[in-house]
């Protein structure tokens, strides 16, 4: 076969600027994520202990192999740890920055309000918004089009998980109103 020397560039008109100020380190983040784990080792194990780790006259009791599993969490954490403040390169690397966080924010932020909006309106009106509010501003995508893609995927759910197979899931208070 012949080899070919072209290349084919894609440029990305959304993509982050190269300028961009840094937010945080790679360094700062490993240590921030290492404490979060080892609070959460700590917990876990104390509540293990609380509940028993050792045995008795059927076996292990119910805390003794959580425990065990949130030593191991917390000697990672502690790895994780010395390893970062022992690392140079981190320091300098960067984790993230400005123009690359407001992009994750703006998937991050919308799917976090779903959550807290499911609790009030129920999965499917929550779903509505989420995917029509994707569609035009992030993707911006014309109006009607974000609108019949998120009722006919709505839809689609619905009829999937309420009326073929019987599954309870959140509902608010227009399903309420349909007698649902």
């Amino acid at each position: 076969m012949s080899e070919s020397k072209l290349e084919i560039v894609v440029d990305d008109p959304t993509a982050p600027e190269d300028d961009s100020p840094v937010v945080t380190s790679v360094r700062i983040v490993d240590v921030a994520v290492s404490i979060l784990l080892l609070a959460l080792a700590v917990g876990l194990g104390y509540d293990n202990w609380r509940t028993g780790i050792g045995w008795d006259s059927t076996g292990p009791q119910p805390g003794y192999f959580p425990f065990y599993l949130s030593v191991i969490l917390a000697g990672a954490s502690l790895y994780g740890l010395v390893t970062a403040y022992l690392s140079r390169q981190e320091v300098a690397e960067t984790f993230v920055t400005r123009a690359q966080l407001r992009r994750v924010m703006a998937v991050f932020v919308p799917t976090l309000l779903f959550c807290l909006v499911t609790q009030f309106l129920g999965l499917y009106v929550a779903s509505f918004v989420l995917i029509a509010g994707f569609m035009r501003f992030v993707g911006k995508i014309a109006l009607w089009k974000s609108l019949l893609t998120a009722f006919l995927f709505t839809a689609l759910m619905f009829v999937t998980f309420d009326i073929a197979f019987d599954v309870i899931m959140p509902k608010g208070p227009l399903e309420a109103a349909f007698g649902y």
